[in-house]
Formats: C-alpha cells, sequence, structure tokens
C-alpha cells in the first residue's frame, strides 16, 4: 500500500486548523473585545467566553458598557449582565442613565433598572423629565346649573415624576382625573355665560386639587384649548318630565272611566234584577186575588173595581206618552 500524498495531509491539516480558528472566533468574540480596549474598557477576555456559557449576548452588554464609560458613569458588567439577565433592556437603560447625567437629574442604575423591569420606559421618562409632555383630553361635557350644557377641551402639561415611575399611575388615570375635576367645576358655575367669560376658572379649579397625587407625573398647568356650548338638558329633562306626567294623567284618567264604566254597568245590573223582582212580585198579584176570591175576603165588585182602576191608568199612560211625542 502506497503512503498519503504530503499534499493531502497539509490540506486536511489547513482544514482542521480554519474550521479550530471558526469556532474560536465565533465562540470568542475578539473583534468585540478589541474594540473595548480601543475604548479605554478594560475587560479580560475570559470574562466574554463567561458570558457565552451564561448565555449573554456580549455586544448587548458591551456596547452599553462602552457609551457608558464614554460618558462618566460608573457601571460595571455585572450589573449591566445581570439586568439583561433579568429580561431588561440594557442599552435603554444606560441611555437614560447618559441623558439623566446631562441633564443633571440624580438616577442610580438600581432605580433606572427597576424602573425598565417595571415596563416603564425609562428613557422617554427621562426626556420627559427635560421636556414636559402635553396631554390633550377629548371634549368632556358638563351641566351648569341654569340647565346648559358646556363641552370643554384641556391640555395638560405634564412632567415626569421618576421617584413615583413605580407604582404610579399613568396618562390615563391624569385625564379621567382632569375629566372629573372639569365635570365638578362644570356643575357648580351658575350659568354658562360665566363659563364662556373666564374659562381660566376650570383650570384654577382644577389644577387646585391636587389631581397628580398618586402618579407617575407632575402636573405644571391645565389650560383651556376649546369651550363650546351643548344641549339645553335642563329644558330637555323639563319637557320629558311633562311628558312624563302627561302620560300618568292620562293613566289615571283613563282608569277613572273604566272604573265609572264599571260602576254603571253594575248599576244597570242592579236595575235589571230590581226589574226581575218586581215582575216577580207583580206574577204573584193574579195569584193573590185569586186566593182571595177563593177565601172570600174579596168580592166580585172589589175585583171588577180593581179591573176599572188598572183600566184607568194604562189610558192614562197611553195619552201621557202621546202628549210626550206631540211636544217633541
Amino acid at each position: 500500500m502506497g503512503g498519503i500524498p504530503e499534499a493531502a495531509i497539509v490540506l486536511f491539516i489547513a482544514i482542521v486548523v480554519i474550521i479550530v480558528l471558526a469556532i474560536f472566533f465565533t465562540f470568542v468574540p475578539i473583534m468585540l473585545w478589541i474594540s473595548a480596549l480601543a475604548a479605554g474598557v478594560r475587560i479580560g477576555i475570559f470574562t466574554l467566553v463567561g458570558m457565552r456559557l451564561r448565555r449573554v449576548v456580549p455586544r448587548r452588554v458591551i456596547n452599553p458598557l462602552i457609551k457608558a464609560v464614554k460618558a462618566g458613569l460608573q457601571i460595571n458588567t455585572n450589573q449591566l449582565e445581570s439586568h439583561y439577565l433579568a429580561g431588561g433592556n440594557v442599552d435603554r437603560v444606560v441611555n437614560a442613565l447618559i441623558a439623566a447625567h446631562r441633564a443633571n437629574i440624580e438616577l442610580s442604575f438600581e432605580r433606572c433598572a427597576a424602573i425598565d423591569l417595571a415596563g416603564r420606559n425609562v428613557l422617554e421618562a427621562v426626556q420627559m423629565s427635560v421636556n414636559p409632555k402635553v396631554i390633550e383630553t377629548p371634549f368632556i361635557s358638563g351641566v351648569a346649573m341654569d340647565g346648559i350644557e358646556v363641552k370643554a377641551k384641556a391640555r395638560i402639561t405634564v412632567r415626569a415624576n421618576i421617584d413615583r415611575l413605580v407604582g404610579g399611575a399613568g396618562e390615563e388615570t391624569i385625564i379621567a382625573r382632569v375629566g372629573e375635576g372639569i365635570v365638578s367645576t362644570l356643575g357648580s358655575s351658575d350659568s354658562h355665560k360665566k363659563v364662556l367669560e373666564n374659562p381660566d376658572l376650570i383650570s384654577k379649579t382644577v389644577l387646585s386639587k391636587g389631581l397628580d397625587s398618586g402618579t407617575a407625573f407632575e402636573i405644571l398647568s391645565i389650560d383651556i384649548a376649546d369651550v363650546d356650548i351643548g344641549k339645553n338638558i335642563g329644558a330637555h329633562l323639563q319637557t320629558e318630565q311633562s311628558e312624563a306626567d302627561k302620560n300618568i294623567a292620562q293613566a289615571k284618567a283613563e282608569e277613572r272611566r273604566a272604573m265609572a264604566v264599571a260602576q254603571e254597568q253594575e248599576m244597570k245590573a242592579r236595575v235589571e234584577e230590581m226589574r226581575a223582582k218586581v215582575v216577580e212580585a207583580e206574577a204573584e198579584v193574579p195569584m193573590a186575588m185569586a186566593q182571595a176570591l177563593r177565601e172570600g175576603k174579596m168580592g166580585v165588585m172589589d175585583y171588577m173595581n180593581y179591573n176599572n182602576i188598572k183600566a184607568d191608568t194604562n189610558m192614562r199612560n197611553s195619552l201621557g206618552d202621546m202628549n210626550d211625542s206631540d211636544t217633541e
């Protein structure tokens, strides 16, 4: 068997070396280590290897560290690495610390990391501390004491309160509280004309209530941007009340009419009942007369006189009916 050619051995060794170097440079971020050294950040090569073993992306920690060192902040890799492992945004935290440092705002890394882990945008909060934010409310309706609806729109200038970012309420609470204050102020106004003449009364009254208590913001000013007149709520309510009273009166009148009709029907039934009793009593008269004749208590002449009187009565009734017809 012939020997292996020397060229093949050299090629095999070269391939193995290339593979080993590729694995080494992939596992060990040499370029990132060189960039850190060039920026004046002293970090060991084995520290970068340890980050790989702890499943930390080195550039997510080293690049923010370079920015922090260049900005004059005292931060170490352990702090950044622990925040990364906790699920925080290291780059945003470092940017917030740099912005706070430039604006002379006292903000420690621990508080900044806590704010970031709480779900707040700490960089935006620092920027809002330097440059206040304007929150515009929708049109908020209130009814003055004269019954006129007044609609007001406010612009709230707020500044982030870094000390209350963790656990403090957000913008929705500010808008809700300001809306409640506007409705209360409009409702306590004697007339809508006063609101139109002095809209700043709304902002002064609302601002004096300390609405930013328990929130992550500090209210700097509340400005009324627009005031409109709505419906005449008082007149509308009075109209509805009058309509309701009319319906109630109609229902009671209908109830009384129904009771009267029922009473009338009852009286007619009682009349018919009495007529039936009269007819029944009249039917007993011939029988009583026959009994009297049989017993000798009534004579024949008495019976004849009775018939004459009855006939005379019928004639008189007939004459009376004829006179009534002629009169009509």
